[in-house]
């Protein structure tokens, strides 16, 4: 995934306002155009005015469903990451990544794909279209920051599909890290799932879904910070009602959150991990430490692009010339937080 504002905005990553009060903040989305004339829509809650990252989480864009044929899908050229991961999650529909790791994988419903942008990476994502692929997209995009000691590692992919457990209404899929639950009031019948995936921060990403009515007593490491992004359905969270396309926000704490249904069930995806303290700089699609971090990355992209040389960010296939430049920086120095 990539921005494809004209004019991203600068986000100043870290010092969130320590926790304060009990009980779910709640994240409104905004509505963000990923493309052209007919492009489709997807719904960003991180970064947000309220709160810049949940963990190392620093992006999350929900998108779907949307009917590819109505919308032109995703179609999102070669463009360059530095600083950090990408977390691939679908619900329904078809995505082909290619990056200049060599890597050419279709990202499949229920599979994490997971990309290491590290020093420099540039990949694409394009909605499948072939005939018997599904025409509906849905799904989220994360980024990760990646710790400063980290943040030049080589990049790379990984894949991995978690096997859903199902218990007393409730179906649970762990795409990273480790979550215990237990479905249901009754004491007893705790399961835990965990994902063998490595990330440079500790993670926690899930995927639940809940039958009509259903309950699930989910355990935390008090450590984390928490969100859950309600993707359909209906939910109460400690009790709080959570509306489709919120993300509550949990503060460090708690070591037990419960969730339940509505009548009409209700999907979620769970993340979490230690609150990410690091000074950061974000901007388009490159996280670096200081405004000249980004001004380097965002020079070299640019200058490499149609050179034989495959230089920072890489080369890799793609059926056209097209690729997404790097736009104007704006006309203040970046400044990270803190």
């Amino acid at each position: 995934m990539s921005t494809l504002e004209r004019n991203p905005v600068e986000v100043e990553c870290g010092g969130d306002p320590p926790p304060g009060r009990p009980g779910p903040t709640i994240l409104e989305p905004r509505e963000v155009p990923l493309g052209g004339p007919r492009a489709m829509t997807v719904r960003r809650t991180l970064p947000s005015r309220g709160r810049t990252t949940i963990g190392a989480y620093c992006f999350l864009d929900h998108y779907g469903p949307d009917e590819i044929e109505a919308t032109g899908g995703m179609v999102v050229p070669p463009h360059p990451h530095t600083g950090l991961q990408t977390v691939s999650w679908l619900f329904t529909g078809q995505i082909e990544h290619r990056d200049s790791t060599g890597v050419r994988a279709t990202v499949v419903p229920g599979e994490l794909n997971l990309m290491t942008a590290g020093r420099g990476v540039s990949h694409s994502e394009v909605s499948v279209r072939e005939e018997g692929a599904p025409g509906t997209l849905h799904g989220v995009q994360l980024w990760t920051v990646l710790p400063a000691e980290h943040a030049d590692v080589a990049p790379g992919f990984q894949h991995f599909a978690p096997e859903p457990v199902e218990v007393e209404g409730v179906r649970a899929s762990v795409f990273l890290g480790e979550l215990s639950l237990r479905a249901g009031d009754a004491p007893g019948g705790r399961v835990t799932l965990s994902s063998p995936v490595t990330t440079f921060t500790p993670l926690l990403g899930a995927e639940l879904r809940l039958e009509p009515g259903a309950s699930a007593g989910l355990d935390l490491d008090p450590a984390f910070e928490h969100g859950i992004l309600l993707d359909e359905g209906e939910l109460t969270v400690d009790g709080s009602p959570l509306t489709r396309h919120q993300l509550a926000h949990l503060a460090p704490g708690p070591s037990h959150v419960a969730v339940r249904a509505g009548d009409a069930g209700a999907r979620l995806v769970l993340l979490g991990g230690p609150p990410f303290e690091e000074q950061i700089v974000m901007w388009w699609n490159f996280i670096g430490r200081d405004h000249d971090d980004i001004v380097e990355s965002r020079r070299r992209w640019n200058a490499e692009q149609g050179q034989d040389d495959a230089g920072r960010f890489g080369t890799f296939d793609y059926p056209d010339d097209a690729w997404l430049p790097a736009p104007a920086l704006p006309h203040v120095r970046l400044r990270p937080r803190g």
